[in-house]
């Protein structure tokens, strides 16, 4: 997928547009030669809620991960919060500029509410995120009981993450777009193996407080 970089767009030169193609989330984009074609591919209005509401349901788990430094000593849980933080910051960027080449807010808009973005507290919740509650509990807590509620509240957030890919794909004519349909399917990819992995720390855990 390429696009004319929105800069380069607003300078006029003698050498033309510079064409940009962007490159997957922790890849760089690359310039193209000005005799590349520039047409974005059509997107759905589909495609623009999935990346909004993803954008925002990412940043949850952002926010949870930032807890663990001062909330356990688990150093598998530290090392998987790390992996989880930067993947979805890193894929966060991508899906802002990703909307932003495309001329579209990176937030959703209040229902019947024109103009207006949602705020952190008053937003629709995505699938799988954590109500006010969960997130205040979680904060609470401290050492096993913060890996507890931090796994459970993990898995229960990624599984959200699957439900909107499959309800991407479930739409009509949406996720045609290459770059958003590989997007997708990786995400759907690794958040499967991660709550496979996060399964097993939490079965392992209760194991333990059983003894």
């Amino acid at each position: 997928m390429i696009f004319i970089s929105p800069s380069a767009r607003a300078q006029k030169s003698d050498s033309g547009p510079v064409v940009v193609q962007p490159g997957a989330p922790g890849a760089p984009s690359k310039k193209l030669p000005t005799s590349t074609s520039a047409k974005l591919p059509p997107r759905s209005h589909a495609d623009v809620e999935f990346m909004q509401g993803m954008i925002m349901h990412h940043s949850q788990a952002v926010e949870m991960t930032a807890l663990i430094a001062s909330h356990t000593r688990n150093k598998d849980l530290s090392s998987l919060g790390a992996r989880i933080r930067a993947s979805q910051s890193d894929e966060i960027r991508f899906m802002k500029r990703w909307l932003a080449v495309r001329g579209e807010s990176d937030s959703m808009a209040m229902p019947d509410m024109p103009g207006m973005d949602m705020s952190h507290d008053d937003m629709v919740m995505m699938p799988g995120m954590l109500t006010p509650a969960q997130m205040a509990s979680l904060r609470k807590a401290k050492d096993v009981e913060f890996d507890r509620l931090f796994l459970t509240g993990m898995i229960q957030h990624h599984q959200g993450a699957l439900t909107m890919v499959k309800d991407l794909f479930d739409t009509a004519g949406a996720g045609q777009d290459a770059e958003l349909f590989d997007f997708a399917t990786d995400a759907d990819n690794t958040q499967r193996a991660e709550i496979g992995i996060m399964q097993g720390m939490l079965k392992k855990q209760t194991s333990e407080e059983k003894r």
